[in-house]
């Protein structure tokens, strides 16, 4: 059964990082499957050129399918593995209703994980749609989403070598200026850690002191008096 729902980008609430270098979020498909109770519920991912080869009828977690093998041998991966249990309907307060598609690093490279949801390689742009298999049938399907780009990181020399106006030469310029200024910083501080240094030094040495003058003084006032003439 081919089900009105197109998968889109999460909007409400207002998420940062919707969309990155190698991931982006998704609406859960809330209020989509209800009576396919017993079904498995799958997000098929591809890149937009590539969303006509992939077949219903794929499996998940074959070589046909598995994410290691994407872009290059695989045309579209399966991952995400849910059940209607994941997706009530309607939607019970606090829950957490979006899909981080890409953000499993753990198992990009481990084979044992075919259905792994790690990083999107490129910017794509991506689709993606959801499938719902009973067994090994596929008993409903989704539209295609449009298509999703992602952020693409700036080369290095795209990056502008100057900010608010100033030039290359002026921040070279600050720069040496910063420099020199806490070489004659860090002169100063020497200087005055020798000043204090000899100050503390002088202040042990002994000084000449001072000359003492001694007064003489008689002892008793008595003078010599000449002799009595008889």
């Amino acid at each position: 059964e081919e089900l009105p729902y197109k998968p889109v980008l999460t909007t409400t609430p207002p998420l940062e990082g919707q969309t990155t270098a190698s991931t982006f979020v998704l609406d859960q498909p809330r209020c989509v499957f209800e009576g396919y109770n017993n079904a498995d519920i799958w997000l098929v991912v591809t890149l937009d050129e590539a969303k006509s080869a992939f077949n219903n009828t794929a499996r998940p977690g074959t070589s046909d399918t598995a994410f290691q093998g994407f872009p290059g041998n695989v045309s579209a991966y399966m991952t995400l593995n849910a059940t209607l249990a994941n997706y009530p309907c309607p939607k019970p307060s606090g829950d957490i209703t979006v899909l981080r598609v890409g953000s499993e690093t753990s198992c990009a490279g481990d084979k044992a994980r075919p259905t792994c949801n790690g990083p999107l390689p490129g910017p794509g742009p991506y689709r993606v749609k959801f499938l719902a298999l009973e067994g090994s049938e596929p008993v409903a399907v989704t539209d295609w989403s449009d298509a999703i780009p992602l952020r693409k990181a700036k080369e290095l020399s795209s990056i502008p070598t100057t900010d608010n106006g100033y030039s290359a030469g002026m921040i070279a310029i600050t720069t040496i200026l910063s420099i020199l200024f806490a070489i004659l910083l860090a002169a100063l501080l020497a200087m005055v850690i020798f000043w204090g240094s000899d100050s503390c030094s002088g202040s042990s040495t002994f000084s000449k002191p001072e000359s003492v003058t001694v007064r003489r003084y008689n002892t008793h006032h008595v003078y010599d008096q000449p002799a009595a003439r008889l």
